[in-house]
């Protein structure tokens, strides 16, 4: 499915508001400025907010790292070697499982 590449200053999330930024960027292409996301690396987040509702008070249990699967990652455009990312590519964070969510990116430069 043809997407959008997904550049290192896109806003990703995961659902409690954690912030999620790429460990790995490729600095070699880069789209208005910005370098492209290899779809191998994994994402750290920060500020996650959620918790395990146990007694007698809630247990933290934030999303720790984010990763992207496979399939949703570029299948034509390759940087170095590595498949990038697009703007509707999907993850899921550990340990929580639920998905990582990408705020719209840069407008310029489609792959498939």
């Amino acid at each position: 499915m043809p997407g959008y590449l997904l550049v290192q200053s896109a806003q990703v999330k995961c659902v409690h508001g954690g912030t999620a930024q790429p460990t790995s960027p490729l600095p070699r292409v880069k789209v208005q400025g910005m370098a492209v996301v290899a779809a191998a690396a994994p994402y750290s987040v920060a500020g996650c907010t959620n918790q395990l509702p146990t007694a007698p008070s809630p247990t933290p249990f934030p999303c720790v790292t984010g990763m992207f699967t496979p399939p949703t990652a570029t299948q034509r455009v390759k940087v170095m070697g590595q498949a990038v990312l697009l703007e509707n590519s999907q993850a899921t964070c550990t340990p929580t499982g639920t998905p990582l969510q990408i705020a719209p990116t840069q407008q310029r430069v489609k792959a498939q």
